[in-house]
């Protein structure tokens, strides 16, 4: 869950946990809004994995109105209390909220404001005895402010969808935070999937020396499969 307008960081974290899950056989639910929802549906068909979207309105008439609505329909699952026909209403989106956590072991919030509809969902999930997770965000983003609430009332922080995957079921996360080199995939590009780095930072997580990241990362900017943020930070195109 999450909110409608998140950062680049936001959705692709989203993308990253949907992928993720679904390579690891979990169903992702969630309610198809634009931003967060949508990202994590497009990681779990991404990864050929199962995923669920719950609707505010009938399944005749289902909103929004994407593309991905039929990918979901004829890979995933659309579902709604309402009856076919029946159009989306600004007071069925909170509502239909209940379903989503009532399907979930447990909730996980990517981004939010501060008086995100996240929280609502939150709370119910709470109210159903579901565990609630958050990732943390920039404490100057204000899409970070939901998350943070949610972290200071109790909820779980979590990093890695391994991490997520070890507070549910109890499964170990990998060992190996970056996978190999291989012909396909440079461990750079596997280290920064979903996440803006600097050059220290790389250089730390693969055992390397700043000069070899420089060396390396220029070569995936001439290549188009790396860009600079702003901040001396990288991040996959």
């Amino acid at each position: 869950m999450g909110t409608r307008a998140p950062t680049p960081y936001g959705e692709a974290q989203a993308h990253r946990f949907g992928r993720e899950l679904a390579r690891s056989g979990i169903v992702i639910v969630s309610g198809l809004a634009r931003g967060v929802d949508q990202a994590a549906h497009r990681g779990a068909l991404d990864e050929d994995g199962d995923t669920i979207a719950v609707l505010g309105s009938g399944l005749e008439r289902p909103w929004p109105a994407v593309p991905l609505v039929e990918e979901i329909a004829s890979r995933g699952l659309l579902m709604s209390e309402h009856a076919p026909q029946v159009p989306p209403r600004r007071h069925h989106f909170p509502l239909r909220n209940r379903i989503i956590s009532g399907l979930a072991d447990g909730l996980l919030v990517v981004e939010a404001a501060a008086a995100s509809g996240s929280l609502i969902t939150a709370q119910w999930a709470l109210d159903q005895g579901r565990e609630v997770f958050a990732l943390p965000g920039r404490v100057d983003q204000p899409m970070s402010s939901g998350c943070h609430r949610l972290l200071r009332e109790g909820a779980g922080l979590v990093e890695s969808p391994a991490e997520l995957l070890e507070l549910l079921y109890g499964c170990s996360p990998s060992t190996s935070r970056v996978p190999p080199e291989s012909n396909s995939r440079s461990r750079i590009e596997c280290a920064l999937e979903g996440e803006t780095l600097g050059t220290d930072e790389l250089a730390q997580r693969l055992d390397l020396s700043v000069r070899e990241i420089l060396i390396r990362i220029v070569d995936l900017e001439l290549r188009g499969l790396v860009t600079r943020a702003p901040g001396g930070l990288y991040r996959l195109t």
